[in-house]
């Protein structure tokens, strides 16, 4: 299954113009597809993380086939979230194929245990990244070190 799977990574903020962004991560999607990717996990953080998982369901009527994953670090993820957030959150745990929690509860770590996970079970990262440091970072070079492409945006 990990050479069918792609995983996503990226920061809390968008800067970058989403219409723009919506319709690079559509074609590279509609590429991995085509070449035999069917699932895509995300880690259902606010930011890019919701934006790829949004992005792969607006696809799931053209490719009826593909399914998305939610990995989260815990049940109580969304907590101290603004309401917005946390309906774009719901919703997509809605329509998610598949839902893994890694952990009972929150504790230090837990979200690059998340990551790693991520990573694992995957063969290609797509990620969104605009600085060398923080949790992406992270995870975009030990997706690296572990020998995923990664697709850059």
């Amino acid at each position: 299954m990990r050479n069918k799977t792609c995983c996503f990574t990226g920061h809390r903020e968008i800067i970058d113009d989403t219409n723009e962004l919506n319709t690079m991560l559509k074609q590279i999607l509609s590429q991995l597809i085509d070449s035999g990717i069917t699932y895509f996990g995300t880690g259902g953080a606010r930011g890019f993380d919701t934006f790829a998982a949004q992005t792969v369901l607006e696809l799931k009527p053209i490719y009826p086939h593909i399914k998305l994953i939610l990995v989260l670090p815990c049940p109580n993820q969304p907590k101290g979230w603004n309401t917005d957030d946390i309906y774009a959150y719901e919703n997509i745990k809605k329509q998610a194929d598949k839902i893994k929690i890694l952990s009972d509860y929150y504790y230090d770590g837990c979200m690059f245990a998340r990551n790693r996970h991520l990573v694992n079970c995957s063969s290609v990262c797509v990620c969104y990244m605009r600085k060398s440091c923080g949790g992406t970072a992270y995870t975009v070079r030990y997706a690296a070190q572990c020998g995923l492409r990664i697709i850059e945006l």
